[in-house]
């Protein structure tokens, strides 16, 4: 007996979840709105302590990680299993070079005495010390994304290596796919909100 599959039902599922997380984000972006509209100039001034290079790297880093991605996924439909399984392993890679990056910038911060609860937080002016917090927040937040969709490609990968993914069924890959996708995306607003606001 043929196992069932319901590949409408398994895509439009995920097109539920991802909109679950663009209105988490959408929320945390409308409130860095509200904040930015009241502390303009200390955002400004916040902004200049962003490591403007790093960002920058981290945002070609995860635009190449949707390229190979997407890649990948015409691969597998190609039936270039080979192909398909590099093309995830150096999405993987890209993942882990932008939480390489996203630790240093953590870390010049928290050598700078700028962490949440910090005694230097609380001496900055309010709208400096809300947008530091901000940042820790959404980026963190975005990290964890990053986390989890580098294990999920990963779990994936071993799912096309085992032919239980292959170009007969692939809705797995593809919405995995979908997901580091919405993961690129969140970067994409959130380096102009902290990086380019200086």
């Amino acid at each position: 007996m043929t196992e069932h599959k319901d590949y409408a039902g398994s895509k439009m599922g995920m097109w539920l979840f991802l909109f679950t997380e663009i209105l988490l984000f959408g929320g945390l972006f409308l409130l860095y709105s509200a904040y930015l509209h009241r502390y303009p100039g200390e955002f400004h001034e916040a902004g200049k302590t962003e490591n403007l290079v790093l960002g920058g790297a981290n945002t070609v880093i995860l635009i190449g990680s949707s390229f190979t991605v997407a890649l990948s996924i015409t691969a597998l439909r190609l039936g270039k299993i080979k192909h398909c399984l590099i093309l995830l392993g150096l999405t993987v890679v890209l993942a882990l070079s932008f939480l390489v990056n996203k630790f240093f910038e953590w870390s010049a911060k928290f050598s700078q005495g700028i962490y949440p609860g910090s005694e230097h937080m609380k001496t900055l002016p309010a709208g400096e010390n809300v947008f530091n917090s901000l940042y820790f927040a959404m980026t963190g937040l975005h990290g964890l994304h990053v986390i989890i969709g580098s294990v999920l490609l990963s779990v994936v990968a071993v799912f096309v290596a085992r032919g239980r993914v292959n170009r007969d069924d692939f809705v797995i890959l593809e919405n995995a796919g979908l997901y580091w996708h919405l993961v690129d995306l969140i970067w994409i607003f959130l380096f102009p909100l902290f990086y380019l606001i200086a």
